[in-house]
């Protein structure tokens, strides 16, 4: 239906960006890893989005490439798994790094996001395994296949330092994707997230 949205940024919130398009303003909720790119509100930006219809209402949710897009179609079509958790799992992973996960059988990774258990992260693999694009399809992953590793310790490393498992979870979700971090680098950037 709407598949992309361009126009003015007028705001962020904690799930959402505010884009202004032809005298409209429009809620889009997005992931953290999106969120965080927007920055100057009166910017220009443009979305890949999702147009999402329920008994309650309609939303629309925007992401920086259209292959996050395609991943929180694939994560929303899982029984089980909503908006607001696929919107999770790509707040700490965009898809090369999601399908990866999948790929790997890496139920600790997927485990990182919030609302994602053991036996969702099972579900998720189970449903999804063999049904993703190839990595390869995809031109690679950003992502190194210690990354969710790394990320899986400094969670560990946070809690050990007294954070709760939904603190840690939304510190390290503040990391940027495209920048890849060493567990001292990660725990460093999730306590300088919590001293704001």
């Amino acid at each position: 239906m709407i598949t992309s949205i361009h126009g003015t940024l007028e705001a962020t919130g904690a799930d959402h960006a505010i884009i202004q398009v032809g005298g409209f303003g429009i809620r889009v909720f997005a992931p953290s890893s999106t969120l965080n790119r927007l920055s100057e509100p009166g910017m220009e930006v443009t979305l890949a989005t999702h147009f999402h219809m329920r008994e309650d209402g309609i939303s629309l949710y925007g992401f920086f490439k259209a292959a996050d897009r395609d991943a929180f179609e694939q994560l929303i079509g899982v029984s089980g798994v909503g908006p607001k958790v696929a919107l999770a799992i790509l707040s700490i992973m965009d898809a090369s790094a999601f399908y990866q996960a999948i790929a790997e059988e890496d139920q600790q990774r997927l485990g990182l996001a919030k609302g994602v258990g053991k036996k969702l992260a099972a579900h998720l693999i189970l449903e999804l395994k063999g049904k993703l694009p190839s990595l390869a399809a995809l031109g690679g992953s950003d992502a190194t296949p210690a990354a969710g590793k790394i990320q899986a310790e400094a969670l560990e490393a946070l809690m050990g330092l007294g954070f709760s498992t939904a603190e840690a979870q939304t510190a390290l979700a503040k990391i940027p994707q495209d920048k890849p971090m060493t567990l001292e680098e990660q725990v460093t950037f999730a306590l300088r997230s919590f001293s704001r």
